[in-house]
């Protein structure tokens, strides 16, 4: 057997290999930049839901939480809904005149208790 020495190299494939791991840096790293992926979501209608089944709870302007219709404070709230089933779904709905923290305190104490199917209900927008 004859050896040749090794004279020279092809780049053409190493070059390629380079090229579609930059891209694939490049376009990872604008997801990892923003923190998530953008999307635009779509609008919905106002849609019937089912209500025979859920259970509600107001928050009017001053800021007072009504369970079923009755006034209740924020432990309380959280001792009666303890006894209810974790996939009942919510209706949350506050007056917008509410404090943000008041609504958080509410949304806090569903989530402690591991209510997943929570809605907020809001007016349809006049265009």
């Amino acid at each position: 057997m004859d050896d040749k020495p090794f004279e020279s190299m092809n780049m053409i494939p190493f070059i390629d290999i380079m090229l579609v791991l930059l891209t694939i840096v490049l376009t990872t790293s604008t997801f990892i930049a923003s923190g998530r992926i953008p999307v635009n979501l779509p609008q919905a209608s106002a849609s019937e839901q089912d209500t025979s089944k859920t259970e509600t709870i107001e928050i009017d302007a001053a800021g007072t939480i009504y369970l079923g219709g009755e006034a209740v404070s924020t432990d309380l709230l959280k001792s009666r809904l303890g006894a209810v089933a974790k996939d009942t779904p919510f209706v949350l709905r506050a007056d917008k005149a509410v404090q943000l923290q008041r609504f958080i305190d509410v949304a806090d104490v569903l989530k402690q208790l591991g209510f997943a199917k929570v809605a907020v209900q809001t007016e349809v927008g006049r265009s």
